[in-house]
């Protein structure tokens, strides 16, 4: 086989496996197994490991539990520690692509601009702020350094500064859990001056005169389902709930374009709610916008005195409408819906509307003025994915912008609106080196089973062999109506540079071609999903882009379900696949109620409790419950103890089923990040290291697969 620099991985592979290995575990463990089963529509479905599931999650304190989990990392760590020195190889070419001294480029905000930088070295970034025109005046106002010291997690969540420019309202996370702790600080100082709350979770709502702030509270399960009044000065612990959701939908707060306006968003899954709080008034009840109707999604957002709706309730690629701040529910249609263009997002300036859209799964931004002109914005690429950027003023004469593409390095711009020019206002450097003319990115259309032509976007180098000889990368999500973009990553190039071709097949699940995309992988239509993510890769080896035994795949959360069900269905299309906190025991989660995110995805994926037909069909799509005897591809599992949204069962469970049940042979290894939730660990470089073993797994298991079809029979 023409390796190429392939060759190179595996020539560190061998080099690694050669060094002596400390005492380690001889072989994986073997989790208890039990009895216990689901009987339900005259059905009985097995759950031998439910014992992994401690019953006072989110504290995971049961011995027996813990004691698994370390044994199967010290099984992953036994079996990665001949890669040791391709992962330290892999690390440091990450950490040789990204700028170690990188920072942002400012924000303007009123009276002032803010941005964040890294320290060389650091994990974590500084935010800086100054006066508009003034750099000698710029200081630091939030080290993440600082708040992170000392522990073994950190992740800053929302980060907003008062209307007055005097206070800052910032919130973190611990431990991974996503209960972020809610502080102010003084910006003069530099002092913290209140403790809001422990458990927030999202962006806040400041009030128009920065006497406080709006925020939004989690239960115990782990659901934000109320919004609270904190009044500066006010007692701590005592702030009034100004709304309460009644129902299973998740709650966020987010604040209008001209900031007159904190908008309560309720939303389950394809349904949205919103209701109005005057910044002005917030002791005022709140204001319905529309009632909630399954399956209406809409999105408010307020300038001009007027406010601006995004909704699908005419079409289902969404419509622009206007609504009198005294008549909120009388909408009035800006641009009409239809069936080439998807509309996506819009943010209201005071001299125009910026528009997102897609178009022929294209991102598109549009410019709407009052006097009825339109204008789209031209992008310099053929394939690209672009958005708007953060535009934190009421009005924004120079409107930022994000755009890259699988070759082209994060770029943000300015657009200069009087002028209709782009202002390139950073590209992200690559300090090791990066010569785009080296590579070449392709839109491909795949033939579904069904006929269906599936978007495939792909990179790899100008000279990779289109003969079947040399690896390939399939990436996929398809769920939620999330759309995977064509966007630029450094750390694909480690792929790239060795030999792969990279594809993202655009799945049917996410909303890549418009509203129907979505439809048409979810309830009764979910196995779409699978069935597109094989029909790509079939299409790829067709075309020459790699071989089954050079084919490696991954996905993450509703991703790793996707991998999970595919690595079950058509195990011969593989020789590796990696699953980052996977959604694999989808049938016991959706049975259960008291998790945080069950209730609120009986639209996305059914009710089984209730629906004898999705209970079939969640069983039948279930990877755990459909764990089978037969060779599975190399597999690399990963969760976190402490998630809760992928609760860490769920990729135990699923491990544990398959070292019984499947063929042996191949690879199988589960890493379970102590202390850390669904993100895995923070930190540039600790995220860095985690990639390097993923990549370093990828390696190691194509290259067992490359020798093994060498060896001689017999």
């Amino acid at each position: 086989m023409d390796r190429r620099t392939f060759v190179k991985a595996s020539a560190l592979t061998m080099l690694a496996a050669s060094t002596a290995l400390p005492a380690m575990p001889s072989a994986p463990p073997v989790a208890r197994r039990g009895d216990w089963v689901t009987q339900m529509h005259g059905l009985t479905v097995p759950d031998p490991y439910r014992w992994l599931r401690d019953p006072a999650f989110p504290k995971v304190e049961d011995r027996e539990i813990l004691a698994y989990l370390e044994a199967e990392n010290a099984w992953f760590e036994r079996e990665m520690a001949p890669q040791s020195m391709l992962v330290e190889a892999l690390f440091e070419q990450l950490k040789g692509q990204i700028r170690e001294d990188d920072e942002s480029v400012p924000v303007p905000d009123g009276a002032h601009e803010v941005w964040w930088k890294f320290e060389p070295g650091a994990q974590y970034r500084q935010w800086w702020w100054r006066p508009r025109g003034r750099p000698d005046l710029a200081r630091v106002i939030l080290s993440e350094p600082e708040l992170a010291e000392g522990r073994s997690y950190f992740r800053l969540g929302t980060f907003q500064i008062s209307p007055d420019g005097r206070l800052l309202a910032y919130s973190f996370d611990a431990s991974g859990d996503e209960r972020f702790e809610l502080r102010v600080r003084d910006l003069a100082s530099g002092r913290d001056i209140r403790t809001v709350a422990p458990d927030s979770l999202g962006p806040v709502g400041w009030l128009w005169d920065s006497s406080g702030l709006v925020w939004a509270q989690t239960s115990e399960q782990w659901r934000p389902d109320r919004v609270r009044l904190h009044r500066l000065g006010a007692p701590a612990g005592q702030d009034p709930v100004l709304y309460q959701e009644p129902e299973d939908f998740f709650i966020s707060v987010s604040t209008s374009q001209d900031r007159r306006w904190i908008f309560v968003n309720a939303a389950q899954s394809e349904t949205r709610e919103v209701h109005l709080i005057d910044a002005a008034r917030p002791d005022a009840p709140p204001r319905l916008m529309r009632r909630r109707e399954r399956g209406i999604e809409y999105a408010v957002d307020a300038n001009r005195g007027m406010f601006f709706v995004h909704a699908n309730d005419t079409h289902p690629n969404f419509r622009i409408a206007t609504a009198p701040l005294d008549r909120p529910a009388q909408w009035t249609t800006l641009i009409e819906g239809d069936a080439q263009t998807y509309i996506t997002g819009l943010a209201p300036f005071a001299s125009y509307v910026a528009v997102e859209e897609r178009l022929e799964g294209l991102d598109q931004v549009r410019l709407l003025f009052p006097d009825g002109r339109q204008r789209r914005i031209a992008f310099p690429e053929a394939s690209y994915a672009a958005s708007l950027g953060a535009n934190a003023e009421p009005d924004a004469p120079l409107l930022r912008l994000s755009y890259s593409s699988m070759v082209t390095p994060n770029t943000d711009y300015d657009y200069d609106v009087a002028a209709d020019r782009l202002v390139v206002r950073k590209v992200q450097e690559i300090p090791s080196g990066y010569d785009p003319s080296l590579y070449v990115t392709e839109r491909l259309m795949a033939p579904a089973r069904d006929g269906t032509r599936v978007p495939v976007s792909v990179v790899h180098r100008r000279d990779y062999p289109r003969d079947g000889s040399a690896p390939l990368h399939v990436y996929g999500y398809g769920s939620y109506g999330y759309a995977v973009p064509p966007a630029f990553a450094a750390s694909r190039l480690a792929m790239l540079d060795r030999g792969f071709a990279y594809a993202i097949a655009h799945v049917r699940g996410g909303d890549d071609l418009g509203r129907q995309w979505y439809l048409d992988g979810k309830l009764a239509n979910k196995a779409n999903t699978f069935n597109d993510f094989e029909d790509v890769t079939r299409f790829l080896h067709s075309r020459g882009f790699g071989r089954p035994s050079l084919t490696s795949a991954s996905g993450g959360s509703a991703g790793g379900w996707l991998i999970g069900a595919v690595a079950t269905r058509a195990p011969d299309l593989y020789g590796a696949m990696v699953a980052h906190v996977p959604f694999v025991d989808v049938l016991n989660t959706m049975l259960d109620a008291s998790l945080p995110l069950t209730p609120g995805e009986f639209p996305e994926w059914g009710n089984p409790a209730e629906d004898e037909a999705a209970f079939r069909r969640l069983l039948a799509l279930s990877p755990y419950d459909q764990v089978r005897r037969q060779r599975y591809p190399h597999l690399l599992v990963t969760a976190g103890l402490n998630d809760p949204r992928v609760t860490y069962w769920e990729p135990a469970k699923w491990v544990a089923r398959l070292r019984a049940e499947a063929e042996p042979g191949s690879i199988l290894l589960l890493k379970t990040n102590m202390g850390a939730g669904h993100g895995g660990k923070s930190g540039r470089f600790e995220r860095l290291r985690e990639v390097a073993e993923e990549m370093a797994f990828i390696f190691m298991a194509l290259d067992r697969n490359d020798r093994a079809a060498r060896r001689p029979a017999g």
